[in-house]
């Protein structure tokens, strides 16, 4: 019995020494990913309804611009890149957020009741 004992705690600290870390690696900054350009924008509205347009960002290390061009209708908006991740306010209640996804930027507004996708022209 003592050498099962013995085991058992042995097994039980090497567990324990695997759970904490000695040292937590520093963090490391996200890469910021270069999504200036032009683009096609196709969506749908919150009530079901489709739209295109255009779209154009600017960028300045990993802050955007945004302006959108939806049926004669313009919009624009100021956002940020975090990683894959681009939210920008553009006035209303609930931001704009992108994910990128190879060269595209797929995205949901009004509280994730509506879709966009931009697609690079």
């Amino acid at each position: 019995m003592p050498v099962r004992r013995l085991i058992v705690t042995g097994a039980l600290a090497a567990m324990a020494t695997l759970a904490v870390p000695a040292a937590m690696p520093a963090a490391q900054e996200a890469p910021v990913y270069f999504i200036a350009g032009n683009y096609d924008a196709r969506g749908m509205n919150p009530d079901g309804s489709v739209y295109r347009g255009e779209v154009r960002i600017s960028q300045q290390d990993s802050a955007v611009e945004v302006h959108w061009n939806v049926a004669g209708q313009l919009y624009s908006g100021r956002g940020q890149i975090e990683g894959r991740v681009v939210t920008v306010d553009w006035g209303s209640s609930s931001p704009v957020v992108y994910v990128l996804m190879g060269r595209e930027l797929h995205g949901t507004w009004e509280n994730g009741t509506a879709l966009e996708r931009l697609t690079p022209r």
